[in-house]
């Protein structure tokens, strides 16, 4: 009996689960057995590894040849195995060594000439390798970028199996043509393993971001997207068309601070796994932004697909912003699915396949107009939506869903004399930017000992008691409280932008000044405190 064994990675939602590749060879009829509970697009993998050995030279065995997939309990699926079976399938048939393939993770799909060609989700792939102590990995030499964000791992990028079967016998490496439409960077003629890498990313290209520069007017709402972004909160703007609100919300994504490497990490994973990570920024290093037009259903939004479920776009704006653009226009059901991951920071997607738990804490900016043709409460605009239509469109963002954002601004109209004074008046994302890692700074600082980052991310029950203010400074949100106009989420969420506020103007904690402004950026009625703050 011939045995050999080596390892790959299954992917389950957006966190990798290592699995084992055996292959064992026995005298019979030539037949070709995969175990494992693979999927369609696995089970085809007998026959793609079958060519691609043939192709590169390799004599294909012939004897009953049987590979499990361990653990065989955790679903498999996707090509990303078969460069994995056929090592395994060559040490077995002692072509190569199988001592030197039992300590490699090897990731990658194999054509029938025997090239290798990259997968989604290599990052997690090596990241739950490195996790299980395997410190040598193999991929397609176009994921060799992602791959080496991973610190302390060892990468080998290869072209084709040819190339792999060389490095495997010490032999000399032949020289490969780059596949159509990949970068084909410097893996050919490699005959080593390249140093562990560092775990950090080559610089983004650069790309001018949009400006607050370009803002017209709109102090209230300048200063509400500051202070969502200086504590992560989420912002309803509502106004009617051509004020500025997606303007405003393309701009936030500018404000937030550059992402920190764990962050960058768990971003990078979650665009691998949907295979939508840019070949020129194998690190994620930004805030992500994600705008999912209205008409998006709810798989495409909390994520799912077949099978095994795949992220959506809470997840895609992970650590980053989802902008909901015509939010009105969204399915209702759409639409309340997000109060999961407003409250948790993650969503959990059960299929048949099986149950996955996605990343999803992001800032949420919602935008609608006042009612269908968007001229409803304008002074001679002539809405002509009758009041039963405006009721029906405004009721279609739930209360619940309301509820969960804590701040709510009316975008209104540019003046003709706003127009003529912003080429002097108006700060820049820098300016703006600047205040922000300040207040969150503070914000951190006053967090160092406990998970939390951000002001929205703490409880509201520990912010009350660990961090406790005199009643007097709450009375006025406490009222609001007792006659209805806060629910008791509501004032949690009161509480942190006053918090929020409070470091924006230096301040060791708010006082009743910043809890007016928190009410009157919640409910939009004056406190006696003006909600803007110029610089």
């Amino acid at each position: 009996m011939a045995f050999a064994r080596t390892c790959s990675v299954a992917l389950v939602g957006v966190e990798g689960v290592l699995v084992e590749v055996q292959a064992d060879l026995e005298p019979g009829i030539a037949t070709f057995t995969l175990v494992g509970l693979p999927d369609k697009s696995l089970v085809e993998s007998r026959d793609r590894v079958r060519a691609a050995m043939v192709n590169s030279g390799a004599e294909w065995p012939q004897k009953k040849l049987t590979v499990g997939l361990s653990p065989a309990s955790v679903p498999k699926g996707g090509s990303g195995f078969d460069l994995a079976v056929a090592c395994a399938v060559l040490g077995a048939a002692e072509a190569i060594d199988p001592r030197v393939i039992a300590n490699l993770m090897m990731i990658g799909e194999l054509g029938l000439d025997g090239r290798v060609r990259s997968v989604r989700g290599v990052l997690p792939a090596v990241l739950a390798a490195a996790e299980a102590g395997y410190r040598e990995v193999v991929v397609p030499e176009d994921a060799v970028p992602e791959a080496a964000l991973v610190p302390d791992v060892s990468v080998l990028g290869v072209r084709s199996l040819r190339q792999l079967i060389a490095v495997l016998r010490d032999e000399p490496v032949p020289d490969e043509e780059p596949l159509p439409g990949t970068r084909g960077q410097s893996a050919a003629g490699t005959s080593m393993f390249l140093p562990a890498g560092t775990g950090l990313g080559p610089p983004e290209a650069g790309e001018r971001p949009p400006d607050m520069a370009d803002v017209v007017g709109q102090p209230r709402a300048r200063y509400a997207l500051e202070v969502a972004a200086a504590g992560g909160h989420h912002l309803f703007l509502t106004g009617p068309p051509g004020v500025g609100k997606t303007m405003l919300a393309e701009r936030l994504p500018g404000l937030l601070p550059p992402l920190t490497q764990r962050e960058s990490l768990e971003v990078t994973a979650v665009h691998s796994v949907a295979g939508v990570l840019p070949e020129t920024r194998p690190l994620i290093s930004t805030a992500p932004y994600c705008a999912p037009h209205h008409s998006a259903t709810m798989p495409s939004i909390v994520g799912g697909g077949n099978g095994v479920p795949r992220p959506g776009a809470v997840s895609l704006a992970h650590r980053g912003v989802l902008f909901l653009d015509e939010a009105p226009e969204f399915s209702g059901k759409v639409l309340d699915a997000l109060r999961q991951p407003l409250e948790s920071g993650h969503v959990v997607v059960a299929r048949s396949a099986g149950m996955v738990r996605l990343p999803a804490k992001f800032a949420l900016i919602l935008a609608a107009n006042p009612c269908p043709c968007g001229r409803h409460s304008l002074v001679g605009a002539a809405c002509e939506c009758p009041p039963s239509l405006v009721r029906r469109y405004q009721a279609r963002l739930s209360g619940p869903l309301l509820d969960r954002v804590d701040l709510r601004v009316a975008v209104e109209r540019v003046s003709r004399a706003e127009l003529a004074q912003a080429v002097t008046t108006s700060e820049d994302s820098a300016t703006v930017a600047e205040r922000v890692v300040t207040a969150r700074e503070r914000a951190a600082h006053r967090y160092v000992d406990t998970p939390w980052r951000t002001n929205s991310e703490v409880p509201g029950h520990e912010l009350r008691t660990l961090w406790p203010l005199p009643g007097e400074v709450m009375s006025q949100a406490e009222r609001d409280l007792e006659r209805g106009l806060l629910s008791a989420r509501g004032l949690d969420r009161v509480l942190r932008v006053a918090w929020t506020i409070a470091d924006l103007t230096g301040r060791d904690r708010p006082g009743s000044q910043e809890v007016a402004r928190a009410l009157h950026l919640r409910t939009g009625v004056e406190r006696g405190v003006p909600a803007e703050v110029t610089s």
